[in-house]
């Protein structure tokens, strides 16, 4: 980061006033009317409501609009493990995003937590003041432990926007990408180099959307992920292979798909090189991608590309999920986020590329035109059709598979 924007950054968030979100009044307050009300005595008659029944909570309180993105900070951006109150203003950025992009409410929590067990009791304690959990920047393993353990506890949405979020735009903007090299999931052979939360769950949701396992290669520090390995735990397991590649450079030989979601430069050209015809790359190390794309495109014409900036075309950028999955999962009061709601996110991020774009998207980035193909596999980030497409395929979805607790909205267009 330069000394410009460093001071530009810090001055963002110190003035006028600290921070980034705050909390908004939503009725009147001011007589003496609007206080009893808003408070004693009239406040206690929603509370008798909610005592009687829970789920007036969502029509009385702000608790249906309101989600907790909540960190222990072990994993805060690339910086690594440095405590939770640093992670703070990455929570902060969250709720901006939420509120930006879906008009969703947002609390940050940053848990110091000693061990994943302190982690979980702490946010199950606090849940039922939540319509939905965001967990953010929590190490692997352990991050997976701690989706599973408060799913299981919690009747409402938790989602790991490190792990399904990313997995969620990885998987629509491949769908589109090998589409457009002529090729389908069910046969191209994957190459995934990171086994932390993101490359884990994105590779569960491509198995789930129609990768055959045995067409996965998965690379960690250590190299190939394969059965003849003592070190792996259970979630590399799941991807380990019985074959005799051994080093990334081995798993690029007639590879179709690189997946990225490691480190800077760890993609040569000469790998690059060695993939099959008209392969697709996904490098989304940031800021640094595994390859840069003025050196992929050079070495190869036949690419299809992306990475995870802003200052290239095909940024995978997690923003345009998971305002939009809690929208639509928090319309309908949803007990969890599933398989089938992640799925219905994928396509609809997947078709709405295929759709002529806005003027008004083309000049938020400056464009004449923009379509369909190798430089346009994943919309923009400011997209005004996000909030109309990708919500109501995720309440359709979980009204579907019966994880819904009101019916499909009436204001959401008929699909």
């Amino acid at each position: 980061m330069s000394d410009d924007l460093k001071q530009r950054a810090l001055a963002y968030h110190a003035e006028p006033k600290p921070g980034k979100i705050a909390t908004a009044i939503t009725k009147p307050c001011e007589d003496q009317n609007d206080l009893s009300l808003a408070y004693t005595p009239g406040v206690a008659a929603p509370v008798r409501e909610i005592a009687a029944d829970p789920q007036n909570a969502y029509r009385y309180t702000g608790k249906g609009n309101l989600v907790a993105v909540i960190t222990d900070g072990t994993a805060v951006l690339g910086l690594g493990n440095v405590g939770a109150l640093a992670g703070k203003p990455v929570m902060e950025g969250k709720g901006v995003l939420f509120k930006r992009f879906a008009d969703v409410d947002v609390f940050d929590i940053e848990v110091d937590a000693e061990t994943p067990e302190q982690f979980i009791d702490t946010v199950a304690a606090i849940a039922p003041t939540f319509g939905g959990i965001n967990l953010e920047d929590i190490a692997a393993p352990h991050c997976f432990a701690i989706e599973k353990a408060l799913i299981e506890k919690l009747d409402i949405p938790v989602f790991h926007d490190d792990q399904h979020g990313t997995a969620i735009i990885i998987a629509a903007g491949l769908l589109n990408a090998i589409e457009l090299q002529g090729k389908s999931l069910d046969q191209v052979k994957i190459v995934c180099v990171g086994a932390g939360a993101a490359g884990i769950a994105s590779m569960r949701l491509l198995a789930t959307l129609g990768m055959p396992k045995q067409n996965l290669v998965l690379v960690d520090r250590t190299g190939v992920v394969h059965r003849g390995r003592h070190d792996l735990n259970e979630y590399k397991q799941e991807f380990a292979l019985d074959t005799d590649k051994r080093s990334l450079a081995d798993a690029m030989q007639g590879a179709d798909v690189f997946i990225g979601v490691s480190g800077p430069d760890v993609l040569t050209k000469e790998m690059l090189l060695s993939m099959a015809a008209k392969p697709v790359v996904f490098a989304l190390s940031n800021p640094d991608p595994e390859i840069r794309p003025e050196v992929a495109l050079a070495a190869r014409d036949d690419l299809i590309m992306a990475t995870g900036r802003s200052d290239y075309p095909n940024q995978v950028n997690n923003v345009l999920g998971f305002p939009f999955i809690f929208r639509g999962a928090l319309d309908v009061q949803a007990s969890k986020i599933n398989a089938e709601m992640a799925a219905a996110a994928v396509h609809a991020l997947r078709d709405l590329t295929r759709e002529p774009v806005p003027q008004a998207v083309l000049d938020a980035y400056g464009l004449d035109n923009l379509n369909f193909g190798s430089g346009y596999i994943i919309p923009k980030p400011i997209d005004g059709r996000l909030i109309d497409v990708v919500p109501p395929a995720v309440a359709k979805a979980a009204v579907d598979s019966g994880v819904a607790r009101q019916p499909y909205p009436r204001h959401y267009p008929k699909l």
